[in-house]
């Protein structure tokens, strides 16, 4: 039973130690624009407003249509 826990614990260890730098910079949150925006969570930066922006929140707070084009134009991007 012991050298089946010590077993199973040093095969995780294995695993867990393996990951690469190159996995480790495709983790969610992890693709930040040059202006700290995460595109994974919906962000983009906006010129306007000078800070990231979700389109489809700020299209509904300044009442313009939810689209890219719409987006853009707001934001002079």
């Amino acid at each position: 039973m012991i050298k089946t826990m010590f077993f199973v614990i040093a095969l995780s260890s294995l695993f867990i130690g393996c990951s690469t730098k190159d996995e480790q910079s495709q983790l969610a949150g992890s693709d930040k624009d040059e202006h700290g925006c995460i595109g994974s969570a919906g962000y983009a930066w906006c010129i306007s407003t000078q800070q990231c922006e979700r389109p489809w929140e700020l299209a509904q707070k300044e009442g313009f249509e939810n689209s890219d084009k719409a987006f853009s134009a707001f934001c002079k991007n």
